[in-house]
């Protein structure tokens, strides 16, 4: 397994190399980069916006979030709330946009 995973971030930074090298100093007048630096930025642009497999998904929550009943989304903002110590008293309900 750890084979495969080393092969397809090598396989990542080859393929950012090329791109790199064949797109932007043509077009830009910027240097090519080495392996080293393609890899960097595959990481970088990973962490910037992909989050490394983390939270992502954000049109998925929502659309989660829309199919909810009003029953369900109220059950969410409790529990959530809850777990930040910020709980609504009994019979209080939180508007949309409220914090």
């Amino acid at each position: 397994m750890l084979v495969v995973f080393a092969a397809f971030v090598a396989l990542g930074g080859w393929i950012v190399q090329l791109l790199w090298n064949g797109l932007v100093p043509p077009l830009f007048g910027l240097k090519a980069v080495t392996f080293w630096q393609a890899l960097g930025l595959l990481v970088l642009c990973r962490l910037l916006f992909g989050g490394m497999g983390m939270g992502g998904g954000g049109a998925r929550r929502r659309r989660r979030w829309e199919t909810m009943t009003p029953e369900e989304r109220e059950r969410f903002r409790r529990g959530f709330w809850g777990r930040l110590g910020f709980a609504p008293a009994a019979g209080e309900t939180r508007t949309e946009g409220a914090s």
